[in-house]
């Protein structure tokens, strides 16, 4: 299994990763994960089904199924790479189940995640009872990088019974990274978070922040400027 640090690329120039499987992969878990949460628990509502699949296929979950089925030791990667450590394994993971759907289909691949892993590896019980921060797991992470994260309450409206439901946006940079809604301002928050934890994993996002940051002028730059607009203010 090839990361993608190791820059690997064809005769023709295309890079030779793991990139195109783990996007097809990651569709092909939500869509089993999500089957198998409706089916194993009746009657429970949209945002309780939605949860508890999102912590059966987060990173974190990923990275231990991985490791528990040996996927950690056939991944190739450059070891001037450090960026990759946290997503590596949960990554191949996605890869592993996108070579098995389009190996064998969705039926078999379906029947894989349920004999194979959820039923040997996940307690659902017990994961829909954990609790998962990820507006706590998202700021952990923009401090960890140095990146701006802010959360908007963007709309309220009701819903048929007239509860109200309100609307989050989450922001990286200034730039849009998810959006969630719920009945209170808390849970928005928390499903707008857990698009946006999934929205950093995207290269090409990543690539616009960082640009913006870039583009950013530094603190040091900052001081400067308002220094010199101070002393002008003396001098005039």
């Amino acid at each position: 299994m090839l990361h993608k640090s190791t820059s690997l690329r064809s005769e023709k120039g295309r890079p030779i990763n793991n990139e195109r499987l783990e996007f097809l992969g990651d569709a092909i878990l939500d869509a089993i994960v999500g089957d198998v949460v409706y089916k194993r628990f009746e009657g429970k509502r949209e945002g309780f089904l939605t949860n508890t699949r999102s912590k059966i296929v987060q990173r974190e979950t990923l990275n231990k199924l991985a490791v528990k089925i040996g996927l950690d030791k056939l991944i190739k990667y450059s070891t001037r790479s450090s960026s990759h450590n946290s997503y590596m394994y949960g990554n191949a993971f996605e890869a592993f189940i996108g070579a098995i759907y389009l190996d064998q289909g969705y039926d078999r691949c379906k029947q894989f995640m349920e004999q194979r892993i959820i039923n040997q590896y996940i307690d659902l019980e017990k994961i829909s009872r954990k609790e998962v921060n990820f507006k706590s797991k998202l700021i952990e992470w923009s401090q960890k990088n140095k990146t701006e994260v802010s959360f908007e309450l963007i709309e309220q409206f009701f819903d048929h019974d007239n509860n109200p439901i309100f609307q989050t946006e989450v922001r990286i940079e200034g730039m849009p990274a998810g959006t969630g809604i719920g009945y209170s301002k808390k849970e928005s928050q928390q499903n707008a978070a857990q698009m946006a934890i999934k929205k950093v994993k995207d290269a090409d996002f990543m690539a616009m922040v960082n640009e913006k940051k870039e583009s950013l002028p530094t603190q040091a730059e900052e001081s400067a400027s308002t220094s010199e607009t101070d002393s002008n203010d003396i001098e005039s």
